[in-house]
């Protein structure tokens, strides 16, 4: 087992570097619709389904998973656009060039792995490395005017390392705790018309790559309350990240950018053998960060500029998210997936002028996704295409009323992870 943990740490540290330069990106929001090729197969469902949830999954599951390795990656197109209706009012008004403007960098690579050892027959402990989601955005264009950047646009990603504590509390019943470790780095580019509205106007834009690492705990159950029918809930404390000092003047608190906590809840139901049916409930906490949650507000500058306390953020509102999937395992070696999610819109109407630099506006996911067992030595091979239907979000320029935004957005994404 010694020589095993050394080779997986030293996978860990080599994927840590390749995470260092791609830039994840995700749906609900900027969380992911689901980790693990099995649970994006389901779109996510699955907090009562042990048989999905050792890529950030339920940490109660993993007890009832064995001794387990997984390594996956995915190949995720998202296509972010924004179009501007109505010419620009002149000063003092700040209206932007009418048109449409899609953004560059469309494919994205988003590695994970995880390894799970038994301690006893109780118990549990596991290490896994995913991408938990990010924001990019790249247009080839000055689209709020900057002459220092040929470009406009964020660049923000996001690594996890978790450390997983699983054991039974009764036959049927467990319980776990994961200790997350989080790396996140982030970009801007093209916000210098943004600088008389700073608190820190040095510390707004064109910085490079600022970086900041942080902690946080998961929680787990899962338990079968009646014959086939299995609960499970999970909670994730927000995760407090270290700022980004070089982008002090951009976000609200001095460059703070905390990772919000989320909760789930669902039941699974294993309708026979071959068939199993779950439905998720998810909450996103958006508003506890500030730096996103915070509104735009063109009158407020003056009192809270740009990097302040009650500096403007993103708007984004916390969001629940519904979840559904279904399995079917009667086909000899094969078993097949689907899936549907939901979620509420976290961008409101009037927030659409900074989430030009964010537009995570996707609501719906249809999912479908296959694994294949090989022999009889516990390997297996799994697939799943993720489709995030097309979502826009239409408002005012908050800075120019005889303009209208509107963002748009739609994601492909293919998984391809083998478990042995």
């Amino acid at each position: 087992m010694k020589n095993t943990f050394k080779i997986v740490f030293s996978a860990l540290i080599v994927l840590a570097g390749i995470f260092s330069t791609q830039s994840v990106k995700a749906t609900d929001g900027y969380f992911g619709v689901g980790y693990g090729a099995q649970n994006k197969g389901l779109a996510g469902a699955g907090i009562a389904w042990y048989q999905n949830s050792l890529i950030n999954g339920n940490p109660a599951g993993h007890v009832f998973l064995g001794k387990q390795y997984q390594v996956g990656v995915g190949f995720f197109n998202p296509n972010r656009e924004y179009t501007v209706t109505g010419n620009p009012s002149g000063a003092p008004a700040f209206g932007l060039t009418p048109g449409n403007v899609k953004s560059d960098s469309k494919l994205f690579l988003m590695p994970s792995m995880g390894a799970n050892w038994m301690i006893n027959e109780k118990s549990s402990f596991s290490a896994t490395l995913f991408g938990n989601g990010g924001m990019n955005t790249d247009y080839p264009t000055q689209t709020f005017y900057d002459q220092s950047s040929s470009t406009t646009g964020v660049d923000l990603g996001q690594m996890f390392l978790g450390l997983t504590y699983s054991r039974k509390i009764a036959e049927k019943h467990s319980f776990g705790i994961t200790a997350l470790l989080a790396y996140q780095y982030f970009e801007a580019k093209g916000l210098s018309a943004f600088k008389p509205m700073s608190g820190a106007p040095n510390k707004l834009t064109n910085n490079g790559h600022d970086s900041g690492f942080g902690y946080g705990v998961k929680f787990g159950y899962m338990g079968e309350l009646a014959k086939g029918l299995h609960l499970g809930a999970s909670y994730q404390t927000m995760l407090y990240m270290s700022e980004f000092d070089d982008y002090a003047g951009l976000f609200a608190e001095q460059g703070d950018f905390n990772i919000p906590s989320t909760w789930t809840v669902g039941l699974a139901y294993e309708i026979n053998e071959d068939w199993a049916v779950m439905a998720d409930y998810k909450v996103i906490n958006y508003t506890d960060v500030a730096s996103v949650s915070n509104k735009m507000d063109p009158m407020a500058f003056a009192t809270a500029p740009l990097g302040s306390d009650k500096g403007a953020g993103f708007g984004w509102q916390d969001i629940n998210v519904w979840k559904f999937g279904v399995e079917f395992a009667g086909v000899n070696t094969w078993t097949f997936r689907g899936g549907y999610s939901h979620t509420d819109q976290p961008v409101p109407n009037s927030e659409v002028m900074f989430n030009i630099l964010a537009p995570g506006v996707i609501e719906d996911h249809i999912t479908l996704g296959c694994s294949k067992t090989l022999g009889d030595s516990g390997k297996a091979l799994h697939l799943a295409l993720v489709y995030a239907l097309p979502s826009s979000v239409k408002g005012m320029n908050p800075m120019d009323p005889a303009q209208t935004i509107e963002l748009e957005m739609n994601q492909f994404e293919v998984e391809i992870a083998f478990t042995f």
